[in-house]
Formats: structure tokens, sequence, C-alpha cells
């Protein structure tokens, strides 16, 4: 065994024993905040990817690595605005199309006044920006040590998709296009939930690109933030202009 290879071997170590931390400190944060209470559910993953940064800060991951240098502002603005500017306009189709339209009448947002409050509040606070944070700036990075680029896009999208399985319970039968198609009974939610899980690992798959394109976290967390948001507010107006 080389001299390197004798030097690499306890740096890998570490870096996969940060992934482990991370992914445990993960799926207690997605329990509490789901599973707990509603002050829980609002400050526990904020919390959590501030501590989660912290933590792989003082383990030796640089802002470069956390998708947080300064030097990648410019090249993560660009990307960011390109991101949101081709959301907008695919949501705006969809939600003008009778044939995607049912899929924006969610219940969660039917009126302006929660949509508008979700889309810019709730969202970017306590969905895209710590959830960024968390998988696509420590996670990512962690992973980035320990199994290179396959490994981030392989484990990270996986982790992002199982991340939502808590939050997408009742996902059909709160959503008249998917009640439709899928029902409302339990195997209908079980597809549900399974669609949700598929979507969104996807989702950061895209994520992570950005986030490795750019060099920046900027460009995941307007994507992120332009799909849900935008997504909220034509829900709402979906219902306002909806024919009953």
């Amino acid at each position: 065994m080389s001299r390197t290879d004798n030097g690499d071997t306890p740096r890998r170590l570490h870096a996969w024993i940060d992934v482990t931390v991370v992914i445990v400190v993960l799926a207690c944060t997605n329990l509490i905040a789901h599973f707990t209470s509603a002050w829980a559910n609002i400050v526990t993953v904020p919390l959590a990817a501030v501590t989660l940064v912290a933590m792989m800060r003082r383990r030796g991951l640089g802002w470069g690595e956390l998708g947080l240098s300064p030097r990648q502002w410019r090249r993560g603005t660009l990307y960011a605005l390109g991101s949101v500017g081709i959301v907008l306009a695919a949501v705006a189709i969809g939600a003008i199309l009778p044939i995607t339209r049912p899929f924006f009448l969610a219940d969660r947002y039917a009126t302006i006044s929660g949509a508008l409050v979700a889309s810019m509040i709730v969202i970017p606070l306590q969905t895209a920006i710590p959830e960024e944070l968390a998988f696509r700036g420590v996670l990512h990075g962690a992973l980035d040590r320990a199994s290179g680029v396959r490994g981030v896009f392989a484990a990270g999208s996986l982790l992002f998709g199982l991340w939502h399985i808590a939050s997408s319970l009742g996902l059909t039968s709160g959503n008249r296009g998917l009640s439709s198609i899928l029902g409302g009974g339990v195997a209908g939610q079980i597809l549900g939930i399974a669609l949700a899980v598929l979507a969104t690992a996807a989702a950061g798959a895209v994520f992570t690109w950005l986030r490795r394109r750019s060099g920046s976290l900027l460009a995941p967390i307007a994507l992120h933030w332009s799909l849900n948001g935008a997504g909220a507010l034509a829900a709402a107006l979906a219902w306002h202009t909806a024919v009953h």
C-alpha cells in the first residue's frame, strides 16, 4: 500500500462519518418536524440546517464545498435567474391548459392570501433555503468527499426523495387532479407517496446538477423556491378561476 493510500484511508473514513452524522440528523429532523407539534414543524428544519452547516464547518468542510463561497455568487445568480424564468413559464402554461389545470387544485392553497404567505415566507424560510443548505450544501459536500460525484447524485437524490415521504402523507386526497387518477383510498395514498418520492428524487438530481454547474447554492435555492412558490400561487389562481 502506498503512502498516498495510507493518507486517504482515514480521510475517507472521516468523510463517511460526516455523511452518517448528516443522515441521522436529517432523519431525526424529519420525524420531529412532521410527527410532533406545529411549532416543531415550523422551526425544526431551519434550525437543523444551520446546525449542520456549523457542525460540518468545524469538521473541515470549506465554504466552497458547502456552495456558500462569495466567489460563485455571480455565476449562481445567472443560473438562478434562468431557472426561475423557465419554471415560471412552465407553471403558467400548466395552470392555463385544461388537461393539467386540475393538478394545481391543491386544498392547502385555496386562498390567495394563504398562497402569498406560503410562497413568499413559509416556502423560502421553512423549505427551500434550509433544505438546500442541508442537502445541496452539507450533504453534498460530505458525500463529495466520501464517494465523489456518483455518490452525490445517486445517494443525495435518493435521500432527498425519501425525505419527502412524511410530507406526502395525504397528498392524493388533498389534490383534485391526483385523486381523480389514483383515488383517495389507501392504494391511492401509497401510489401518491411513491410518485412524490420519485418526483422529488428527480428534482434533487436537477438541483444537484445546478449546484455543481454553478458552484453555488443560489441556483438550486431559486429553482426550489420557484417550483414550490410559483406552484402555490398558480394553485390559488386556479381555484379562484375554476368553473364550479
